[in-house]
């Protein structure tokens, strides 16, 4: 094996050993063996990191700097990561088996995530209040103080980008966690930073698994934000180690998206993005739509156009530019989701195409499931997976009852020609985002979070400005 590459933390804008010189193994799950190692952090690590953006934050210029010069040298940051946009794809394909060039897509949007950012904070201002007292009253948006930021496996830079961005260009200091799965591209983000010229300490990295690294940092009283996305039980710890603090929280959880076909859709349509929902990116999304439901009289010629194009998808090497879906993650979440589709099939479900690989590999083929109860475990769990199940509806009444009847909200989509029935249907769904006729087009400006299990709180926007600073009202006497 050749030598294997090393992904340090990064910490006053120098990449760094842990404290005592752990190390932990990372795995390219296509090859199914060992490409690098990264440092494993410990509380001491956490502790190390937590005071260096504290330092930055109270002491350093970085909260001080004019909003121009912020977005100046966040601006500069994307530069140089649109300048490195194949060797950050490079990484996340390599640590994730995502396809190479749906990894580059991703690398552009967190090149995005930064740029909306900066000018955001640079363009909106506080607020005035006009008074008939003789007082002017006005509010400002002082940066809130250390985040930390604990990011997924699925969309490594994505996801972190998505925090780093907002949290920074308010003026906080920042220290990022990613998951231990996949430490590559936010661990060279950080290098970024520094080339970029971010002070010491605005962005830190801190590698690791959750528990001891990420358990210290959410729990200690320095840090003043914690945004995490992840499982839903995770968050609930997540939520619990910030209050012992009382350390506002964002949690973006999981999800069990229902997909809504109507009759009058158009079926085209309908189909490509019921393909993209579930099986773009293997499945790995906490937006997929892994519940769908279609109308009794399309129902059976949907189901065969969907199967049709889930059998067309192309598998393989990640790098090969044919490949449109590659193998899950990580061993563990392969033996996960491949026991749903087992459990599936022993609860009478109906496996209309896919199931488990047997060559090996960790791959889930894409998984078409019908006839399962509705209160069967692969029905009502977040399998994140490229599994999709299905089921019938009758009357649109139905289909939000049906939509609705779960313990997650964080999204759903539905199809159809009817524009007062998409409004009607829209509205009645309990779910953080909607998306009619198609699915994962994000505008930076809208909240973006879930009900329920799947999370706390809103991102975007000015529901990102609200979360990373501190709001403060200043009230002037102008006439005695």
């Amino acid at each position: 094996m050749s030598e294997l590459e090393f992904f340090g933390h990064i910490v006053d804008g120098v990449e760094v050993e842990s404290l005592d010189g752990t190390r932990f193994d990372v795995w390219n799950p296509w090859k199914r063996e060992v490409w690098a190692q990264a440092a494993e952090g410990s509380a001491a690590d956490a502790a190390r990191a937590v005071e260096s953006s504290r330092r930055a934050f109270d002491e350093g210029d970085w909260p001080r700097l004019g909003r121009v010069e912020r977005a100046k040298a966040i601006h500069k940051l994307a530069d140089l990561m649109e300048a490195r946009t194949d060797d950050l794809a490079r990484l996340d394909s390599t640590n994730m088996a995502k396809p190479f060039e749906q990894a580059k897509h991703d690398v552009a949007r967190s090149v995005w995530n930064f740029r909306f950012f900066a000018d955001h904070q640079r363009d909106h201002c506080g607020e005035v209040y006009p008074m008939d007292s003789g007082h002017h009253t006005y509010s400002e948006f002082g940066p809130a103080g250390v985040v930390a930021a604990i990011s997924p496996w699925n969309f490594p830079l994505m996801m972190a980008s998505w925090k780093i961005a907002p949290a920074i260009a308010w003026g906080n200091t920042c220290i990022i966690k990613p998951s231990e799965d996949t430490p590559a591209s936010v661990t060279l983000l950080g290098r970024l930073g520094a080339e970029a010229g971010l002070p010491p300490g605005v962005l830190n990295v801190l590698n690791g698994h959750g528990a001891p690294a990420g358990a210290a940092l959410t729990a200690d009283d320095r840090v003043d934000r914690v945004t995490f996305t992840g499982s839903s039980v995770t968050g609930k710890y997540v939520m619990a180690s910030a209050a012992t603090h009382l350390a506002p929280v964002s949690l973006e959880l999981g999800g069990k998206g229902a997909n809504l076909v109507f009759e009058d859709a158009d079926l085209d349509n309908a189909v490509y993005w019921a393909v993209e929902a579930i099986f773009r990116n293997a499945g790995q999304i906490c937006l997929a739509g892994s519940r769908l439901f279609v109308q009794d009289s399309i129902y059976d010629e949907f189901l065969a156009r969907f199967v049709a194009a889930a059998e067309a998808l192309t598998i393989g090497d990640p790098f090969d530019p044919a490949t449109r879906f590659s193998s899950l993650a990580s061993r563990r979440h392969f033996d996960k989701v491949s026991s749903y589709v087992t459990q599936a099939a022993e609860l009478g479900g109906r496996i209309r195409t896919g199931g488990v690989a047997t060559d090996g590999s960790w791959v889930v083929r894409p998984t078409i499931i019908d006839g399962l109860a509705l209160d069967a475990a692969p029905y009502c769990e977040e399998i994140f997976g490229p599994v999709c199940v299905v089921n019938r509806f009758s009357t649109e009444e139905e289909a939000v009852h049906l939509a609705n009847d779960t313990r997650y909200g964080l999204n759903a989509m539905l199809f159809t020609e009817n524009l007062s029935r998409a409004h009607r249907v829209a509205s009645n769904l309990r779910a953080g985002t909607v998306w009619v006729n198609c699915f994962f087009i994000r505008d930076l400006r809208t909240p973006f979070g879930g009900v329920g299990d799947s999370g706390v709180g809103r991102e975007g926007g000015n529901f990102s400005r609200e979360f990373f600073t501190e709001p403060k009202a200043v009230v002037m006497q102008i006439r005695r």
